[in-house]
């Protein structure tokens, strides 16, 4: 019972730890560190300038790789350990839950990879920009409903080991 306490608290743990340094791609990434971020990409932006925005889009492509590799980690650890807690039916929904997440990461990245900066007048650099912020507010809620719900289970099943 303990193991499976610990193996809660350590997931609860990732979700709530905000990381101050990056970590090199391919290290876990949590929930809660994906959104942190993906809010710091969404909020670095400044509209219409197109040496800003070019130095931004490369950022934020990085970003999204890095995300996507460290999810899948995180994910990976998740299916592994928890099913023996969440059983079959649980266990389908949060490995539904983290194909979707990824899903949209690898769309959204093939999104920001497929446009092109040059030559865009002020107007339509702005129309990118706003595109880009709808897709990144799109996969921040994506990604906070999940590590919401996520959240809610393990407490409940953590407060029920304790008990």
């Amino acid at each position: 019972m303990q193991d499976k306490l610990a193996l809660i608290k350590r997931i609860i743990d990732e979700h709530q730890n905000i990381k101050q340094h990056v970590k090199l791609v391919g290290d876990s990434v949590s929930d809660q560190e994906a959104l942190n971020i993906l809010h710091k990409e969404h909020s670095d932006f400044i509209p219409g300038r197109l040496e800003v925005i070019s130095e931004k889009w490369k950022r934020l492509q990085q970003t999204m790789a890095f995300l996507e590799d460290g999810l899948k980690n995180h994910f990976a650890f998740e299916e592994k350990v928890l099913p023996p807690l969440l059983g079959e039916l649980l266990m389908q929904a949060l490995a539904l839950e983290h194909r979707e997440i990824i899903e949209e990461i690898e769309d959204d990245k093939s999104i920001v990879a497929n446009i092109s900066l040059e030559g865009l007048s002020r107007e339509e650099l702005l129309e990118k920009e706003a595109h880009i912020e709808q897709v990144i507010d799109t996969l921040l809620q994506l990604i906070e409903g999940h590590a919401a719900r996520e959240e809610t289970v393990l407490g409940m099943i953590r407060s029920a080991l304790e008990k």
